[in-house]
């Protein structure tokens, strides 16, 4: 048996990846990197013409924590581009920053066995929505994204909540930033013919604590007029909206989880070793309830006094959900998250109260 048909049985299944290296390790070495070249290109062409972007796929590959599968997809998203026109620039920009510093040299039994195991894993990938058109496939118009001046104005308050020591005025900037957002919304919605369509892109959610964090993602964008869709098994939610929505959503959950990462790891000081755990699964969940109810707060409190718009903001909600419902027609609700310390939620709600919304 060659060293494509023992790679071909790898891809499919029937051959675990160890298996397959001590059989291929007897094999000419020149046929065993032709065969697994060739393989793990028709996975990666699968992919990157299937809707996987290069910073998505090296990200699903990176958090399984080898860092020659982290290169090969660098080098594989690189390799895609030649000879394929037009490209997308954001497809580009996210192949150029895929750049990895060179290290150490792995040796080749290192390589054949992370190569085996990237074939058979890339494999179980299944094709998602084509969200930035792949290299060598028609371009589409590139969605309006908002003012540059108000971004970089979020962007500063955001960064003052994240550098502060003091959590009242922490909350004071994110809570600033949440208002300017919601003005700003305002202000699209009574001009006419901007951001007329909704549009969608995908968040990568970092472990651990994936599920806690998505929903902290949810609770921002819930107020912000998007939705989300949260794909544990892929580590991203995929966010819907109006793209103007979509940059103050991604800007303010950033923001808003590094603040409750430093909240939590202040608070859980005290916290005993075997309930570390949980108590940052629940302050998580609180923060991230909390959160919500607050951003809620102070979008009502911008929209007083604009009630001729409430019909617009309503269509645009409902085209956002038909957007998501059209990609995701059999979404399932997720289970309420479990929370098993009272302490940890108390605390979550606490630094939810202090953090920075503007």
């Amino acid at each position: 048996m060659g060293a494509r048909d023992i790679i071909d049985r790898v891809r499919s299944g029937d051959l675990g990846h160890e298996e397959a290296l001590d059989v291929l390790t007897g094999v000419a070495a020149a046929e065993v990197d032709a065969a697994l070249a060739a393989a793990l290109r028709a996975e990666f062409d699968r992919l990157f013409g299937n809707g996987w972007q290069p910073a998505e796929l090296h990200r699903a590959v990176a958090r399984r924590g080898n860092p020659i599968q982290a290169r090969l997809v660098a080098d594989a998203a690189r390799d895609f581009l030649h000879d394929r026109q037009p490209v997308d620039e954001r497809w580009r920009a996210q192949a150029d920053a895929l750049r990895i510093s060179e290290g150490r040299k792995p040796d080749r039994i290192a390589v054949l066995d992370a190569s085996l195991d990237l074939v058979a894993e890339l494999r179980r990938l299944p094709r998602i929505e084509i969200l930035i058109p792949p290299p060598g496939t028609p371009l589409k118009a590139v969605p309006h994204h908002g003012d540059q001046r108000i971004l970089d104005r979020v962007r500063a308050l955001l960064a003052k909540a994240e550098s502060t020591d003091f959590p009242a005025e922490a909350e004071t900037y994110s809570a600033k930033a949440q208002e300017l957002i919601t003005r700003y919304r305002i202000e699209m919605v009574a001009a006419p013919e901007t951001d007329v369509v909704p549009f969608a892109r995908r968040i990568g959610v970092d472990h651990p604590y994936e599920s806690e964090k998505a929903g902290l993602l949810d609770a921002v964008a819930r107020a912000n007029t998007c939705r989300t869709v949260w794909s544990p098994e892929l580590g991203f939610s995929t966010i819907f909206g109006f793209d103007t929505d979509i940059d103050a959503v991604e800007l303010m959950y950033t923001s808003l989880l590094v603040q409750a990462n430093r909240a939590m790891v202040r608070d859980e000081k005290n916290v005993r070793k075997a309930r570390l755990k949980a108590f940052r699964r629940s302050f998580l969940v609180s923060y991230g309830v909390r959160v919500g109810e607050r951003l809620r707060e102070t979008v009502e409190r911008e929209l007083t006094g604009h009630d001729h718009l409430l019909p617009v903001l309503r269509n645009r909600e409902v085209k956002v959900h038909e957007t998501m419902e059209r990609a995701f027609p059999r979404t399932v609700r997720a289970r309420g998250r479990r929370v098993d310390s009272l302490e940890g939620w108390e605390s979550g709600r606490a630094a939810a109260d202090e953090a920075e919304l503007r």
